[in-house]
């Protein structure tokens, strides 16, 4: 099974990613994405807002095990992002991970 820092990685390398409270739920609410990316620790409202917007899409939520702050250094970025929007998976194999998560 791939590693989801890896993935996340790939999928920021080489195919579209939007990262931030609005532009993911922009993005939600557009239906734009493959899959959603929370960090573990993002606020209680984002996080209700994302799931209710993923069931009316069926953009599935992957729940990232740390906090936004490991979320943004996983991606490359020294400040936290507690939840991402892969829009074009690229080279990556997040879609794998998403299909076996727990958090749909």
């Amino acid at each position: 099974m791939p590693s989801l820092e890896n993935e996340l990685k790939n999928a920021l390398r080489s195919g579209k990613v939007v990262v931030g409270e609005k532009e993911s739920v922009r993005a939600l609410k557009q239906g734009r994405g493959k899959v959603v990316v929370l960090a573990s620790n993002a606020k209680p409202e984002l996080k209700s807002q994302v799931k209710s917007l993923s069931n009316i899409t069926g953009i599935p939520i992957i729940e990232f095990p740390g906090t936004s702050l490991e979320l943004g250094y996983a991606l490359g970025k020294p400040y936290p992002i507690q939840v991402m929007v892969v829009i074009d998976v690229g080279e990556s194999r997040i879609m794998e991970l998403a299909e076996t998560s727990e958090v749909k």
